[in-house]
């Protein structure tokens, strides 16, 4: 079966479809995409992975036409930086 699998960086955005077998996981799935020696910055065990933008466990099996996307960590506090609206300037409120 086919899937996905996504992965951003600043500057940088790659989208690979790969073949894998039925009952594959989503780790098992990035193992095979070769992401991993493409960003060798990806650390598994600290990042969280989704299919379609919902987080899922690496061991949550796939479905032929998944997107798997790896999440890179937050690293501004939400609290401190101010909201946009759906044109780019700041709210009001």
């Amino acid at each position: 079966m086919q899937v996905g699998i996504a992965y951003a960086e600043h500057g940088q955005q790659v989208w690979l479809t790969i073949e894998v077998p039925d009952e594959t996981t989503a780790a098992e799935a990035i193992g095979q995409s070769g992401i991993l020696q493409m960003f060798p910055g990806i650390d598994l065990s600290a990042q969280r992975i989704g299919v379609f933008g919902k987080v899922v466990k690496p061991e949550t099996p796939l479905r032929a036409g998944d997107r798997v996307e790896i999440y890179r960590p937050i690293i501004c506090d939400p609290q401190t930086v101010p909201r946009r609206d759906g044109f780019g300037t700041a709210d009001d409120d």
